[in-house]
């Protein structure tokens, strides 16, 4: 990879220009290891000389072999990876706009220190939980939990305990290179990191933890299911951008980032050049990869993240036998406003049933 300057592609879903992810009410901020499979024992096999009879000889089950990385900075190196996660640190106490708590932190995430905002209901718990993927917003204005405040408010409401991801190179959060936080890739070791600093958390059900993202956060979690399948139970998707990496670069990089993208494809290569090494980053090159149900929210009157861009993804989904399913808005901008509560008891109810949340 030839030069720093290649993260600066892909400044979210819009590039320089593009909007908050949400109506921006954000308050100021105040003052388990991970699972891997394992092959089976050889233990208790028969000897040589053994009389009885043996069970006819098969391969040791293994794990699906992964796809070959077009380049070391793709997807497939993160599916490769072992993610931990980390003791999830309280920073300071919120203001809560509702009857729970509210916590500035941070966790570990592959040894970059990442803020965000936790959300906790009233009681014992073990609680679901839900992680959030924010859209982008530009790193020198962002404040700790901007973003997706309406859907954390109503999320830890319905009785999940909710966990911001402020990703690298934001608020409190160590900073990062510039290609980890123009690929996502950065952003995505972020998103699942924080699914298993909560699965550590005794107030959290390991067993019942959802994504969801806005945005380029749609992004980051299409890209944390193809990395690592069977992080989470189910993912929701708002607006999301494009799952082809270069959709995004095409629509948002050149017209509005021309330099930066002339030095991208110095480096890294014209897509028509280096089609593969482009499609490493896209998460509908690995759709086939997901194993979780995944419900995606679009308006149609979405004037940044274009509506075909989820019609295209949800067809690639079905195509690969996700369990997917798209719902349009009619009318409803990229933000959500008049329809934004809809949409918000569709997620809950999806979430519910997905995390098989008992009534009551």
């Amino acid at each position: 990879m030839g030069g720093a300057f290649l993260a600066l592609v892909l400044a979210g879903c819009a590039g320089e220009g593009e909007p908050d992810a949400a109506p921006q009410d954000s308050p100021p901020a105040s003052g388990s290891a991970s699972s891997s499979a394992s092959a089976p024992s050889s233990e208790g096999t028969d000897g040589p000389g053994d009389s009885a009879p043996t069970e006819p000889t098969t391969p040791a089950e293994t794990a699906p072999a992964l796809p070959p990385a077009p380049h070391e900075l793709s997807l497939p190196t993160l599916m490769a990876e072992e993610f931990v996660g980390g003791p999830i640190e309280q920073l300071g106490v919120r203001d809560a706009p509702g009857p729970y708590r509210e916590l500035a932190v941070a966790f570990d995430s592959s040894g970059v220190r990442v803020s965000g905002v936790l959300a906790v209901p009233e009681g014992a718990g073990p609680f679901p939980a839900v992680v959030l993927n924010h859209g982008y917003i530009e790193p020198s204005v962002y404040v700790t939990g901007q973003g997706l405040t309406r859907e954390r408010d109503r999320l830890v409401r319905a009785g999940f305990v909710v966990l911001h991801v402020d990703y690298r190179g934001h608020a409190a959060s160590d900073d990062t290179s510039d290609f980890d936080r123009e690929s996502r890739l950065g952003y995505t070791r972020d998103a699942i990191n924080a699914v298993r600093s909560l699965e550590r958390e005794e107030y959290v059900d390991p067993e019942r933890i959802a994504m969801l993202g806005r945005s380029m956060g749609g992004a980051v979690t299409y890209n944390a299911l193809v990395a690592q399948p069977g992080l989470v139970d189910a993912a929701v998707v708002f607006a999301p951008v494009s799952s082809l990496f270069v959709e995004n670069y095409e629509q948002f990089t050149v017209p509005g980032r021309s330099g930066v993208a002339s030095r991208l494809v110095e480096s890294f290569g014209s897509p028509e050049e280096e089609p593969e090494r482009w499609a490493g980053l896209s998460a509908r090159t690995y759709a086939d990869r997901i194993t979780e149900p995944v419900l995606i929210h679009h308006g149609t009157a979405d004037d940044t993240c274009p509506p075909i861009w989820s019609e295209q993804t949800q067809a690639a989904f079905v195509a690969a036998g996700v369990d997917s399913e798209l719902i349009t808005y009619d009318g409803e901008g990229h933000a959500f406003g008049p329809q934004f509560e809809d949409s918000m008891a569709t997620t809950i109810a999806f979430l519910r049933e997905e995390l098989e949340i008992a009534a009551g």
